[in-house]
C-alpha cells in the first residue's frame, strides 16, 4: 500500500485515502440489505468504538505531530495548538448550531441547526455528514504534511489515521441507512442514502491537502484544528449517542477504549 500511494503526489494519495474512509461508510450502509436493524447493544458498542478511534487519532495522528511541527517551525507550540485545537471546535459548534440535521434515534422535532421544512432522511443524513467533515480533511491535512518532509509527519501514520478513520465509518454508514429502514425506505434507497454521507471525504481530503501545500506555515494550525474538530464530534454527538441506554455503558466504555487502542496500535506500528 505504501509503495503504490508514493507514487503519487499528496493530493492524489488524499483522494484515494478518502476514497477508501467513503468504501467503509458505504460497506456499513450494505448492512441494510441483510438486516432490517441491529441490536441496539451491537449500535451502541459500534459507536462507542468509532468514538475511541477518533479520541486516539486525534491525538496520535494530528495533535501530537502539530505540537511537534510547531516547534520545529520554531512557532510557541503550545499557543498554535491551543489556537488550532479550539478553532476546530468552534468551527464545528457554528456548524452544529445553524446547519439543519437529525442525529439517528432522536425525533424529527428534535432536529438541531436552523429549522427548516426538509425530511427527516436528508436530516439524518446531514448529521452523519457533519461528521465526516472534519475527518476528510484530518486524512488530507495528514498526507499534505508528509510533502512537508518534516520527521513527525510520516506516509506510515497518514495511512494509520486513514485506516482507522475508515474504520469508524463503518458504523456511522450503518447509524444512517439502518434507521431510513425500519421507517419505511427501501433497502436501496436507505443504503445509497447512508453511503452518500460519507462522500463530502473524499472532496474535504483533496481540499485539506491542497491547503496545506499551498500554506505550509500554517500545518501545525491546520493538524490541530482537525483534532479539535473531531474531539467537538465524539464528545457531543458520538459518545452521548452511544451510552443513552444506560444498561450498555459498561459494554460501550469498553468499546470504546477498545476503539482508542486500535488506533493507538495503527499509528504507533505504522507511524
Amino acid at each position: 500500500m505504501v509503495d503504490f500511494l508514493l507514487q503519487f503526489n499528496p493530493v492524489t494519495q488524499a483522494f484515494f485515502a478518502t476514497l477508501f474512509t467513503w468504501a467503509l461508510t458505504a460497506a456499513g450502509a450494505s448492512l441494510v440489505f441483510f438486516a432490517k436493524e441491529i441490536k441496539p447493544k451491537t449500535m451502541d458498542g459500534m459507536l462507542g468504538f468509532a468514538a475511541g478511534v477518533m479520541i486516539a487519532a486525534s491525538f496520535w495522528s494530528l495533535l501530537a505531530p502539530g505540537i511537534e511541527m510547531a516547534e520545529s517551525l520554531g512557532h510557541t507550540a503550545w499557543l498554535t495548538a491551543v489556537i488550532g485545537f479550539m478553532g476546530g471546535g468552534i468551527f464545528m459548534r457554528l456548524t452544529d448550531r445553524f446547519l439543519p440535521h437529525l442525529h439517528p434515534g432522536f425525533k424529527t422535532s428534535e432536529s438541531e441547526g436552523v429549522k427548516t421544512s426538509w425530511q427527516r432522511s436528508t436530516l439524518l443524513v446531514l448529521a452523519i455528514t457533519m461528521h465526516n467533515i472534519p475527518e476528510g480533511l484530518a486524512v488530507g491535512v495528514a498526507f499534505g504534511a508528509v510533502a512537508a518532509d518534516l520527521p513527525s509527519a510520516t506516509i506510515g501514520g497518514a495511512i494509520a489515521l486513514a485506516l482507522g478513520i475508515g474504520i469508524q465509518n463503518f458504523p456511522e454508514g450503518t447509524a444512517v441507512s439502518m434507521p431510513l429502514r425500519r421507517e419505511g425506505m427501501s433497502k436501496w434507497k436507505s443504503f445509497m442514502m447512508g453511503q452518500g454521507s460519507g462522500m463530502v471525504e473524499p472532496v474535504a481530503g483533496v481540499l485539506g491537502a491542497l491547503f496545506v501545500l499551498k500554506m505550509q506555515n500554517i500545518l501545525p494550525y491546520a493538524l490541530c484544528f482537525a483534532a479539535g474538530a473531531m474531539i467537538f464530534v465524539v464528545v457531543e454527538e458520538l459518545i452521548p449517542e452511544s451510552q443513552r441506554n444506560s444498561k450498555n455503558i459498561d459494554f460501550v466504555t469498553m468499546a470504546t477504549m477498545v476503539g482508542f487502542s486500535v488506533m493507538m496500535m495503527l499509528d504507533v506500528g505504522l507511524g
